[in-house]
């Protein structure tokens, strides 16, 4: 038999909303009517109208219903929100509707407002309590992974990271060579047979590696050993072409499209701000770029401005601008931070305040660079994340860098190979978050950070 009890979880959390909404009206008629105040026949009446309305919310929305993964604190309360707010609805309709009933609307209010905050705390105290028992290495799902290549070990890889999740690993099953002969538990004779003896939860089966006959067979032996089967693609060389999964009646279809063609509006208008914003900035900053030029003219030798070949969009090769920070002759390569000996005294000021980055309005100007994108890289930069970041690097280059980041904003200047890649892993949030109001975001975080001198 299995050794949980995931039946039990429905009628557990319907049982504390209930008796939390009991405790929600009864608060809200203390404070309406003062404390020890006893109920009315025509309160109870409506509390239990309430409930059996929850019941009804609880069909419609079904907020009970979530996976493991997606087990999260903002994620329940946001669901609990969405059904209270529709409790609240139909609490209004039964108010009106029984309006000879004499309940206040104030008590009302009281109540909804009170069964939120307290179902969000009950809600915030389980997920907690949970994730630390199935941390521990209780109530544990167990999987295995069908076809080993680089997408099954970050799958294993994900769980390792996230004991939380409560998954317990089982095996790598593939065909048996001499390469994968110490990592693989067995082949798929084996695999069979541990399906059929031990209690497997969860099967990861990773296209293209498994076979369509052998995937049948294990669709069809899940229905009597009861687990789960996951299909796992890789698809992170498309997610810079914006997949979707469509239907050609009962055949599923994955369009491939590149991201202009999916998002031209938002592209558009990104280009257009961008455009306008470098000009007005190179127009009426061009009093501050000359006192920055003299300034960086006369504390030390060299140029005012340095240039230097960068990686861009697509992998595009363009020269970006700065004000120059570094003495003459100083070797180029990972920065040490601010601190850095080839830094000149002026030239840690322009970190700081970020006005180095100031030149590179022109780069946005000609189209090399957006204002807001993931950072633009350096060779050096780009040898060290294909080495070791591929994927995600290829995602980077799906976009058109930018003055500011995330990574940016949130990291500062990379000075090491872990550095960069710390950084990178700020920047590919923005893939998922672009947005008008994140840009101007972003930006507004940049200049508290320029008028602080925070940057690093």
């Amino acid at each position: 038999m299995k050794h949980r009890y995931p039946f039990l979880l429905v009628p557990f959390q319907l049982l504390s909303d209930v008796i939390s909404l009991s405790l929600s009206f009864w608060i809200s008629h203390q404070l309406v009517k003062g404390w020890g105040a006893s109920f009315s026949i025509n309160e109870v009446s409506f509390l239990g109208l309430l409930s059996l309305t929850w019941l009804l919310v609880v069909l419609l929305l079904r907020p009970y219903k979530h996976s493991r993964i997606k087990f999260h604190v903002y994620e329940l309360i946001y669901r609990h929100l969405m059904a209270v707010l529709l409790l609240a609805a139909f609490g209004i309709f039964l108010w009106f509707l029984f309006q000879d009933l004499r309940l206040s609307r104030l008590q009302l209010f009281y109540s909804s407002l009170a069964f939120w905050i307290i179902g969000s705390g009950w809600r915030t105290m389980a997920v907690v309590l949970l994730k630390i028992h199935r941390a521990n290495g209780n109530n544990t799902l167990n999987y295995v992974i069908v076809g080993y290549n680089d997408t099954s070990q970050k799958i294993k890889r994900f769980y390792e990271q996230h004991p939380e999740f409560g998954y317990q690993f089982f095996g790598f099953f593939d065909t048996m060579t001499k390469e994968n002969k110490s990592i693989l538990r067995g082949d798929y004779q084996v695999l069979r047979q541990v399906l059929q003896n031990n209690h497997i939860d969860c099967v990861y089966c990773c296209i293209p590696r498994v076979d369509h006959p052998i995937l049948k067979d294990i669709i069809e032996q899940s229905n009597q050993s009861l687990y789960q089967v996951k299909l796992v693609v890789d698809f992170t060389f498309f997610f810079s072409q914006a997949p979707s999964l469509e239907f050609h009646g009962l055949t599923p279809v994955i369009s491939l499209s590149t991201e202009f063609l999916d998002h031209t509006r938002e592209h558009i208008l990104k280009r257009l701000f961008d455009m306008v914003f470098s000009s007005g900035v190179l127009l009426f900053g061009s009093p501050v770029f000359i006192l920055l030029g003299l300034i960086t003219k006369l504390t030390s030798q060299g140029p005012i401005i340095f240039s230097q070949d960068r990686t861009g969009q697509w992998g595009k090769k363009f020269k970006i601008y700065k004000f120059r920070s570094m003495y003459v002759g100083a070797s180029l390569g990972h920065s040490e931070g601010i601190l850095d000996k080839r830094i000149t005294p002026w030239g840690r000021f322009l970190r700081k305040t970020r006005l180095d980055e100031l030149p590179q309005f022109y780069n946005v100007l000609k189209g090399d660079m957006s204002v807001v994108g993931p950072r633009p890289l350096a060779d050096y930069d780009v040898k060290t994340l294909m080495e070791e970041s591929t994927d995600d690097f290829k995602l980077i280059l799906a976009f058109r860098p930018g003055i500011t980041s995330v990574g940016q904003v949130k990291f500062g200047y990379a000075g090491s190979p872990e550095e960069i890649k710390k950084r990178l892993k700020y920047d590919l949030l923005y893939l998922n978050k672009i947005s008008f109001f994140f840009d101007m975001w972003l930006i507004m975080k940049t200049m508290v950070i320029m008028i602080k001198k925070q940057g690093k």
